[in-house]
């Protein structure tokens, strides 16, 4: 077996804890971090300020003073933080401390035998090309007898300074049921106390998934998405008679939200959930020349009811490639403009980036509990918004497969694209001709006619030897939505049966 040294992806180095370049271990993260630092020398930022973090997993905690103490070495101011934390607030930190850079020792929601390593820079932003490809050139010639000393946890409260912030995000007033799970991870304690300072007082909690818990033991993939991992929260909210489900992930960088219908409890998809808080940012901002500056934005991958809702009021869209290092920037080339919100349709939600320009779980759930609390103000329910979402600007129906491929699976893709799907006549635009941040390995479908439309977008796995399609059917607003959504259902069995064969056929 090879051990090929790990490589950032979409959200740092990420990999098994086992000994070895491919492996994360101590000795991969002290060339990680004493490559970090030699690229921050190089810059001319020798000497400034680094914040460091970590979550609970197995031995997160000696990674974090590993990385500490590396930068330490070399001369670096370093806030180590004194315990286990979500994610967003080390990227609250690195923006609210004026740092230079951050760390997170995070493997997300990865199963309990990994654990990652994931950087920020100035701002708390997540690195893009070519800062991460100048770390990773620097850990190949990092030295084998890399120097540490001892530093100590920084005495600070930025835990609570960020539970404040996230506070802040809540628009209304009233209180809502709430069922919460952390899924074992670092987000329990900080969500109650900020759900708390924003006014929610009847929030009740998965017990068995509260405390920090590195083998999760209830939850093997604890990935809100994955089939069963919400089943204790569903059960708790039907309990309870909750009003909302909310589902962090260990990291608490992401954020699932649940909800009550006629037939039962369900979880809502990413799409679902962006559309909702999308539409309810934007609805709490001046129209007109505020408005205007304002830009919202999604990846190539989610939906495109984004756009429509951000058309409707009078705000700019923007679409990025996969991932919050590149949604976080979303408003980097228009001068004037600010982000106000961004998603990812895998559950990822950026509701505050003035504060945290990340995917953040904790203030994502507290905007959606307060969203709920206005539509329970005025009689309405969860559904009744999304119906109304679907009049305004059709419905939107999206779905995702994942198909086995080798490194043939793209070029012939391209090379014999799939020329009718669902009935319509397909055009294809191909990401990897396009020029600097646009350019990525992967390809678009489109098709569709005055009442209907579908997109199909297509790229290879970044971890695994797996290609994945991303599914949108849309059918125009009408006066139908019952039938609207029908025709949307048909449309997408049509699409994924078709997109199936023809997965079958190039395997």
């Amino acid at each position: 077996m090879t051990d090929s040294p790990l490589t950032f992806g979409t959200a740092g180095l990420r990999g098994p804890m086992r000994p070895g370049r491919g492996g994360i271990n101590v000795e991969t993260v002290t060339a990680a971090t004493w490559a970090l630092a030699k690229v921050l020398k190089d810059r001319s930022l020798g000497g400034s300020t680094l914040v460091v973090g970590r979550d609970a997993r197995h031995h997160s905690d000696d990674f974090a003073l590993a990385t500490a103490e590396v930068l330490a070495a070399e001369g670096f101011s370093v806030i180590l933080l004194p315990d286990p934390a979500p994610t967003p607030v080390v990227a609250f930190a690195v923006r609210r401390m004026g740092a230079t850079a951050g760390v997170q020792i995070t493997a997300s929601h990865n199963p309990p035998a990994d654990n990652g390593y994931k950087v920020y820079l100035e701002g708390g932003l997540q690195i893009v090309p070519p800062t991460d490809r100048d770390i990773e050139a620097a850990m190949a010639i990092a030295p084998t007898d890399i120097a540490r000393i001892e530093v100590e946890a920084a005495n600070t409260d930025l835990i609570g300074d960020y539970v404040r912030r996230v506070a802040e995000v809540r628009r209304a007033t009233g209180d809502v049921r709430i069922a919460l799970t952390p899924m074992h991870g670092v987000g329990g304690e900080p969500a109650l106390l900020a759900l708390r300072e924003a006014g929610f007082t009847d929030v009740h909690i998965v017990a068995e998934q509260y405390a920090p818990n590195p083998d999760f033991p209830t939850a093997p993939f604890p990935n809100p998405e994955e089939a069963g991992a919400t089943d204790l929260l569903m059960a708790l909210a039907a309990k309870v008679d909750a009003d909302i489900a909310i589902a962090l992930d260990p990291d608490a960088d992401r954020c699932a939200v649940g909800i009550p219908t006629p037939s039962g409890w369900r979880m809502l998809s990413g799409d679902e959930t962006g559309w909702l808080l999308g539409d309810y940012v934007l609805s709490q901002i001046e129209p007109g020349d505020v408005m205007a500056s304002c830009v919202v934005a999604s990846t190539v991958v989610s939906s495109r009811m984004l756009a429509a809702i951000a058309a409707a009021h009078g705000a700019q869209h923007v679409e990025t490639l996969t991932g919050f290092k590149w949604l976080a920037r979303a408003d980097a080339d228009l001068p004037g403009s600010t982000l106000v919100y961004a998603y990812e349709e895998a559950i990822g939600h950026c509701v505050d980036p003035s504060a945290v320009r990340d995917k953040d779980g904790i203030s994502a759930a507290v905007l959606a509990c307060d969203l709920v609390s206005v539509l329970r103000g005025e009689e309405r329910t969860v559904p009744d918004a999304l119906d109304e979402l679907a009049r305004r600007h059709g419905v939107h129906l999206t779905a995702a497969l994942s198909t086995r491929a080798d490194a043939t699976t793209m070029s012939g893709l391209r090379a014999h694209p799939p020329t009718w799907l669902a009935g319509f006549a397909m055009t294809l635009d191909d990401l990897s001709t396009k020029l600097g941040r646009d350019s990525t390995d992967a390809v678009i479908l489109t098709g569709g006619d005055v009442g209907s439309s579908v997109r199909v977008v297509v790229r290879p796995s970044g971890t695994e030897p797996k290609v994945k399609w991303y599914f949108e059917v849309r059918c125009a607003p009408s006066d139908d939505l019952t039938a609207d959504r029908a025709r949307a259902a048909s449309l997408m069995t049509d699409l994924r049966s078709a997109t199936e064969r023809s997965a079958a056929i190039a395997e």
